[in-house]
């Protein structure tokens, strides 16, 4: 494939509802412009878009694909992303390299919660869109009730090419000239209207709507004429945000003479090539074997062997202009959102910001000893989709993986399984309970031990009692009843015990220790011993204390459709949750603020994409521990101790 100057080139995102057509179009495309002599099919498995093993399993993307179309002297890249919620990390980074977006509409189905959510996108991130209808050459489909439900839905900025009544009056808002030209009730030039319709498509002020069949390749050179004469060239949008060497906001204009700056949007963790860096050349240009600064890693990196990507395809690249799209083998340090650029000349590019996980799931191996395999693989993996995420819990000794929901971190497991040969079973998480007292405890806590040579003695006497600190220790000794050098071994068997808990074995927390009494033993004394000793002493005085188990509360916040609110907070209401309050949102639907506790709340991201038809979402984090109901309080003690019994 040849290279193409800045204003040769057109990035386009395709994006919409799972299941609209988006591998199609690109797949037409191809055909249409005779780069593919037959177009494959989804659901046979041999498109160019979905080329990864678990792809052609399924059926649908899991990775966005870049698919370049060569037409009329113009190179057109496709980004086709995945339309399933789970991979929204995927149009996150891939419309970051995109001048305009496609949101394709299934004319069957007509405007869905995928077709809502790329709209949505595409408005946070000032992406120029135009409507696809697909699939008109299905049966009984209502191709003028689907534009009359985009325009209910969307607003008087969408508008089909053909409708010069609705366009004249957005042309004319595009510009004061064409304006005084309107409503002096003169025509418009061609000229004038064109220019007019690509400011308008540019500020997002008019969203044209287009029709294809893609499977037979109906509309389909249209709709690329289409992009050429209305997309912006890279070198027509506006200037990219970054700041310079010294952390101060500059911007970089996409210019092929300007200072060579490159971003990476996307990694592919290919198990034969290695890793595969795929970057957006945002200023300057890049050229085979040049070095260049990664400004984010603060390492310099040879550009060894660049490409261009058709699918899985790829062709050598010797240079790439400001504004295309390429790719490199083997890089050492770049990850996802790292920005390229000169060493004497620094630019940093905001990263790729990603929703949070929502769905935790545990994860554990199969076979013992594993544990590193998964390490490594999960970080492997982390590289290719960054929009999970992976911790170890220190109190529950689980790993957890975090994702969008069940599909994404399913695919991560078989990924796991496919390329790093480790099986894994997924789990809930376990909840990271905590114990403390609500009363007080006047305990002794001895140990004696005798036999044969030197024995071991230690015997103290602890007041404990709540405290509003995790842990506080004292000692009110007198007359030496325990020697002021065995104090450290007291306090560290307490601390040790703390670990511990004797009702569900979390850790104890809020808690006032003093040793105020003792014996010892001239000979059979030792650290050990009274190490012992105060281990003894907890237990009883936890066990005389009234302890108490707490568990995690989680702060809400959930954004939903007025029409299912009602679902919302009488399904929060079974959770054990507090509705705190409600604030109207701009845009129609409520924001939900609640507090829950986090056992309820596992497989909240699940329960919710049910309840609001994937429309609600939410962000939650830790805000304190709460002491559990009793009823429940007694179940989990009694399912510990039942595990403890198993175990032993």
């Amino acid at each position: 494939m040849k290279g193409y100057s800045s204003d040769q080139i057109r990035n386009v995102v395709l994006l919409g509802h799972g299941g609209s057509g988006k591998t199609m179009i690109a797949e037409a495309a191809l055909a249409a412009t005779g780069a593919i002599g037959r177009m494959g099919k989804v659901e046979d498995g041999n498109t160019v878009s979905d080329y990864e093993r678990t792809e052609i399993e399924k059926g649908y993307s899991i990775t966005t694909s870049v698919i370049p179309v060569e037409y009329k002297q113009h190179k057109i890249n496709f980004l086709d992303t995945p339309g399933f919620f789970d991979f929204v990390g995927e149009v996150c980074s891939s419309i970051r390299a995109a001048e305009a977006a496609i949101i394709v509409v299934d004319a069957s189905a007509g405007v869905q919660v995928g077709t809502e959510k790329a709209w949505n996108i595409c408005k946070q991130n000032g992406l120029p869109k135009f409507f696809l209808i697909n699939k008109i050459d299905k049966e009984n489909v209502d191709v003028d009730g689907v534009i009359a439900d985009l325009k209910s839905k969307f607003g008087t900025s969408v508008a089909t090419l053909d409708d010069k009544e609705a366009l004249n009056e957005a042309v004319a808002e595009s510009d004061e000239e064409l304006m005084e030209k309107f409503f002096g009730g003169e025509a418009f030039t061609e000229e004038e209207f064109n220019r007019g319709l690509s400011s308008g498509i540019a500020a997002g002020d008019i969203v044209p709507i287009v029709t294809s069949g893609a499977l037979k390749g109906e509309g389909i050179t249209e709709l690329l004429d289409i992009l050429l004469k209305y997309v912006p060239s890279p070198t027509g949008r506006p200037a990219y945000a970054a700041v310079n060497g010294k952390d101060e906001d500059t911007e970089i204009v996409c210019d092929p003479q300007g200072p060579l700056a490159v971003f990476v949007f996307k990694t592919i963790a290919d198990p034969f090539a290695g890793k595969i860096t795929v970057m957006k050349v945002l200023s300057g240009k890049v050229t085979q074997g040049m070095e260049a600064f990664n400004a984010i890693a603060e390492k310099p990196e040879k550009m060894g062997s660049i490409f261009f990507m058709r699918g899985k395809s790829q062709s050598e690249a010797p240079t790439v202009a400001a504004g295309d799209i390429f790719a490199a083998a083997k890089l050492q340090f770049a990850h996802t959102g790292d920005t390229f650029c000169e060493k004497s000349n620094i630019i940093k590019f905001p990263g790729v910001a990603y929703p949070p996980p929502s769905l935790f799931m545990a994860v554990e191996p199969k076979a013992k000893g594993e544990e590193e395999k998964i390490g490594t693989g999960l970080n492997r993996l982390k590289e290719e989709d960054p929009s999970f995420s992976v911790e170890r819990s220190a109190e529950t000794a689980q790993t957890l993986l975090g994702g969008q929901g069940e599909i994404q971190i399913g695919i991560i497991t078989t990924k796991l399984k496919e390329r790093f040969g480790v099986d894994v079973d997924l789990t809930d998480p376990k909840v990271p309970y905590r114990e403390t007292i609500k009363g007080s405890a006047d305990v002794q806590g001895k140990h004696k031990k005798q036999s044969g040579g030197a024995g071991q003695y230690g015997d103290v006497h602890i007041r404990f009692s709540p405290s509003t600190e995790d842990f506080e220790f004292a000692e009110e000794l007198f007359g030496g009843s325990v020697p002021k050098n065995y104090v450290p071994a007291v306090e560290k068997g307490l601390r040790e015990s703390m670990q511990k808990g004797p009702l569900s074995g979390s850790k104890v927390v809020n808690i006032k220790a003093v040793l105020y009494d003792g014996s010892y033993h001239d000979v059979d004394s030792n650290e050990m011993a009274f190490k012992i000793a105060a281990s003894l002493a907890f237990k009883k005085g936890m066990e005389e204390a009234k302890p108490i188990l707490l568990e995690p509360v989680m702060h809400v916040e959930i954004l939903v459709p007025d029409e299912y609110m009602g679902d919302v907070m009488g399904d929060m209401n079974k959770r054990r949750g507090k509705i705190l309050g409600m604030e109207p949102q701009t845009g129609g639907g409520q924001k939900v603020i609640a507090e829950a506790p986090q056992a309820e709340m596992f497989k909240y991201a699940i329960n919710l994409r049910s309840m609001t038809q994937a429309r609600g979402s939410f962000i939650m984090k830790f805000e304190r521990y709460e002491e559990v109901p009793a009823q429940l309080a007694q179940r989990i003690v009694a399912e510990h101790k039942k595990a403890q019994e198993h175990h032993e």
